[in-house]
């Protein structure tokens, strides 16, 4: 199943005013980035979220929310979120969120040019 384009578009619209944010197709879903790191995306109907270990072991008391096991294994970073969990100011929350975190990073490193 391909990624929610209503969810991604509504992602788009929420998120923070800066230069540096970017997307990329991934795992079959959307992906924002900001300052090369992944913060957030779409993955089928769900919003996929990091927030750090910290985080996202809050994250998961609140309703909705799941641990992300894409791969199989349990992120201890990220998590999904259902989108009827997304109502209101949630979404633009849970995004602002998830961009402080990956702000909170160090920078990545340019990727080598090839020649």
């Amino acid at each position: 199943m391909p990624y929610d384009e209503a969810l991604a578009e509504r992602v788009r619209e929420t998120l923070p005013p800066t230069d540096d944010v970017s997307e990329r197709k991934m795992f079959g879903g959307l992906a924002f980035l900001t300052g090369g790191h992944m913060f957030c995306g779409v993955v089928h109907d769900e919003l996929m979220i990091r927030l750090g270990p910290d985080g996202a072991t809050e994250a998961l008391q609140r309703p909705g929310v799941r641990p992300m096991d894409f791969t199989g294994r349990i992120s201890k970073s990220m998590v999904f979120v259902a989108r009827d969990a997304l109502a209101g100011p949630a979404l633009a929350d849970w995004i602002s969120q998830a961009a402080a975190y990956a702000r909170s990073l160090p920078p990545k490193p340019a990727a080598p040019r090839g020649g």
